[in-house]
């Protein structure tokens, strides 16, 4: 009986982090798109880019907080090994997105910095 009602309420808390992340994706892409679109002079691409890694980032966070919890449903191997290589590659993704938001206020600071050295001269 309790297993029953674990099980219940863990698919819901997993679609409810799905449905987040799902969310905050969308959420953030659409936004991105507006700013391009509608303050393209007064807004730089590296921030526009930055704002949508970090939207994406969260996303993949609140999806991978779902996988995990889907491992208290995984009844064979097989199940495993698929969850294992989703888990894997969100992980993946993760990382490479925080990489590009690094190397991209890398950048602009960079880019700043250099701005700033040819306006004192």
């Amino acid at each position: 009986m309790l297993e029953h009602l674990i099980e219940t309420l863990v698919v819901y808390i997993i679609n409810i982090l799905e449905l987040i992340g799902v969310f905050i994706i969308s959420y953030s892409s659409l936004r991105g798109f507006i700013i391009y679109i509608g303050h393209k002079l007064k807004f730089d691409d590296t921030c526009i880019k930055i704002e949508i890694a970090k939207g994406l980032a969260m996303g993949l966070e609140f999806k991978l907080g779902g996988e995990i919890l889907r491992t208290i449903l995984v009844r064979t191997l097989d199940e495993i090994m698929v969850l294992g290589a989703i888990i894997v590659l969100r992980v993946i993704l993760t990382f490479v997105i925080h990489w590009e938001i690094s190397s991209e206020i890398h950048q602009d600071e960079e880019l700043r910095a250099s701005l700033a050295r040819r306006q004192k001269k």
